[in-house]
């Protein structure tokens, strides 16, 4: 179960993709970057989340 810390860190990938992306489609002239910082925003949002719960999880368990 080790494996799950670093997942977290695979939303912080896709953000980061999604923020180059959008950046890429607002330089263009015809095409609309917002769903892919909208995206990007869910991303970076799932990662403090999944970082948050993974820290509640691990604490429950080293109580109990």
């Amino acid at each position: 179960m080790s494996y799950l810390k670093y997942t977290p860190y695979i939303y912080l990938i896709f953000g980061a993709y999604f923020i180059y992306d959008g950046v890429t489609k607002l330089n263009a002239a015809d095409s609309t970057p917002w769903l892919s910082f909208i995206i990007a925003g869910l991303a970076i949002f799932m990662f403090f989340f999944r970082l948050k719960f993974a820290k509640k999880f691990e604490d429950r368990n080293k109580k109990s």
